[in-house]
């Protein structure tokens, strides 16, 4: 029953979605001021036996995903029944299902696809830690947000450890995904979700589904035969994975991977000596994926430019920007020093362009060195013609890691050598974060930016890496968290850890007032190259300081140091809204856009763009340099 637009005590603001069950509403709470989306489903008729158990999987939606609070997992924060209905109340998580993306055939590459099963093992490890088991993974329960954060939805036939209420006999789940104990109606456990989710990585890296066919055909194939390798269907597919993907997809559960967290680390281990070169696309042409239920069978819009004394009209958007743009010319393409950076070769070494000499004499060192003895990523192979290249940004992050010398294996203690391949490893595929290790007095710190959300993961990852007799304090974490949308730029230039591109504001500038002047420095990597700098703010808006129409293109030399927004001619200043804003430089052999962006822009429009501008450069052996830092502005 919903009352003048209300349910219990949400508002109604509007409709999300429709299904077979019931429908998905966008409601608000106004007690804490917080949107949530609303899945509701008739209750049942007393005499409807069918409509009773519907109803009873809704609950238990409740109370499985309720007691799971993981940044990868949709949060389910209340339930109720109001007159004729049930209601579940969840996280608000805008986004798109991965099924729609391969329906739509979406090219995703392997990186891409491992990154996605990270996010994935990552909320069924926390899921199955707590005694609940999916049951039910699929590309159609799998969302990624604006910001490439991945989602689990829909724990209607989850399985509770504490729970007697599935019976033995009964067949629950999806054919395509669904492991041959959920066929022939066994108890499942954690393993199925395993098995699940290596149907879903093989169709990732193949654009197929390892059996096809109605529910018969696919349960005959599931028992008794064995699908073709991934890199049979797929040469690009990654021939490392095949062994991951059969594991995974053993035909008895206690020959997979024993948890999520080991089936993660197999993928992460796989792809550390895959090339970026051969990323690849899903294809399209995917069947439906509905979910299948039966008794068993015998078997901040960035800153926006205004122009000052010489244009006498300023953009309407100029009043809800962050910062006042100001100019009066051409910008000198001159570019600046330490911030978080990253640097990749996308296709082996670029012909060196002619050089330009630098505006700034080179800033001061940071405090301390970066390890310069990072594994190099390896030039990427020669992408085939027919074959369309995939974003070259997102690739395998660590290298494999060296095992330990024999001194190493024979000391007891824990020696900086193991501490740091711990780090590389549990930081190199770590999503929405980007950082760098180095040395301070004899210490590993780690610094850079990450999602306050994923901290507490990237820190309990290296805890879990790390030798057991390393010290509490043998890691020492400098790093700057936001809560904006940011998690998708900051993924898709994490490539590799410590890079040559540095980033920062005159004077080490990270918090500034109301018309104070924002002064962005990038000191260049170690190639002649061209600058692409973006400023992002937290309300999803993103304004392109260089190039611009006024301020167009140019090559830098390499390792100069140049700086943006110090001349009268360009000048950026903070303006309303406030908050927390990031600021991205990204460093080319060729220039990424054959025309500059508009200067504002929407994140989810850039991204998009952006991935294939880079998917360019790859075809063109380009190589690219990135770095992100943050930037605090108030009024006052």
């Amino acid at each position: 029953r919903m009352e003048n637009g209300r349910l219990g005590k949400y508002e109604i603001r509007g409709t999300l979605g429709k299904g077979a069950m019931g429908t998905v509403y966008d409601g608000y709470d106004a007690i804490i001021d917080r949107r949530v989306a609303i899945k509701t489903m008739p209750l049942a008729d007393a005499a409807d036996a069918e409509a009773k158990d519907e109803l009873a999987r809704f609950r238990r939606e409740a109370q499985a995903a309720g007691r799971l609070t993981h940044p990868n997992i949709v949060a389910v924060y209340d339930y109720g029944e109001d007159g004729a209905i049930a209601y579940i109340v969840m996280e608000y998580a805008p986004g798109t299902e991965l099924k729609k993306m391969l329906d739509n055939g979406e090219r995703l590459p392997p990186a891409e696809s491992a990154r996605i099963m990270e996010g994935l093992l990552a909320g069924l490890q926390y899921s199955h830690e707590r005694g609940v088991v999916h049951r039910d993974v699929k590309p159609g329960n799998i969302i990624l947000t604006p910001e490439g954060v991945v989602k689990i939805a829909d724990f209607g036939i989850a399985r509770i450890e504490s729970s007697s209420m599935t019976q033995v006999g009964t067949v629950m789940g999806t054919p395509a995904y669904m492991s041959p104990e959920q066929f022939m109606g066994q108890t499942v456990d954690a393993r199925t979700d395993i098995y699940s989710s290596g149907v879903m990585l093989y169709q990732l890296l193949t654009g197929e589904r390892p059996y096809e066919g109605g529910m018969t055909a696919i349960m005959h194939k599931a028992l008794n035969t064995e699908p073709p390798r991934p890199s049979e269907l797929s040469v690009t597919a990654p021939p490392a994975l095949d062994a991951v993907v059969a594991k995974a997809m053993a035909k008895r559960p206690e020959n997979r991977f024993e948890s999520a967290a080991a089936f993660a680390q197999a993928i992460r281990e796989a792809m550390s000596g895959a090339s970026a070169s051969r990323d690849h696309g899903i294809r399209p042409g995917l069947a439906d994926d509905a979910t299948m239920i039966s008794t068993r069978a015998p078997a901040r819009a960035g800153p926006t430019p205004a122009m000052a004394t010489l244009s006498p009209v300023k953009p309407a958007s100029a009043a809800k920007s962050r910062m006042t743009l100001l100019l009066a010319g051409a910008a000198a393409a001159a570019i600046v020093v330490g911030g978080t950076g990253a640097y990749f070769a996308l296709s082996g070494p670029s012909k060196p362009p002619p050089a330009v000499s630098a505006a700034l004499a080179p800033p001061k060192p940071p405090a301390f060195a970066p390890q310069t003895a990072l594994p190099e990523v390896p030039p990427a192979a020669a992408i085939p013609a027919e074959a369309p290249p995939p974003p070259p940004v997102i690739i395998p992050a660590p290298a494999a890691v060296a095992p330990p010398s024999p001194a190493q294996a024979a000391s007891p203690t824990a020696n900086p050598g193991m501490i740091r391949d711990a780090v590389i490893a549990a930081l190199g595929p770590a999503a929405c974060s980007f950082t760098r290790n180095g040395m301070d007095g004899g210490k590993l710190v780690v610094t850079g930016v990450a999602g306050r959300a994923a901290e507490s993961h990237l820190r309990l990852g290296v805890r879990d890496r790390l030798p057991a007799d390393a010290a509490p304090d043998a890691v020492s974490w400098r790093l700057e968290l936001f809560d904006g949308p940011y998690c998708g730029v900051l993924d898709m230039i994490r490539p590799a850890a410590n890079a040559p591109l540095g980033l920062a504001l005159r004077n080490g500038a990270r918090r500034l007032r109301k018309d104070e002047d924002i002064v962005p420095q990038v000191t260049m990597p170690d190639f002649a190259s061209w600058l692409q700098l973006d400023y992002f703010s937290s309300d999803g808006g993103v304004t392109h300081l260089h190039p611009t129409d006024l301020g167009p293109a140019r090559q830098a030399s390499a390792r100069s140091v140049v700086t943006l927004g110090d001349t009268a001619r360009e000048r950026w200043q903070v303006d309303a809204p406030f908050g927390t804003d990031m600021i991205v430089a990204i460093a080319s052999s060729t220039p990424l856009f054959a025309t500059p962006r508009p200067a504002d822009d929407t994140a989810d429009a850039y991204l998009q763009a952006l991935r294939l501008a880079l998917a360019d450069a790859a075809r063109k052996g380009g190589r690219v340099a990135a770095s992100a830092i943050l930037l605090d502005t108030t009024e006052r």
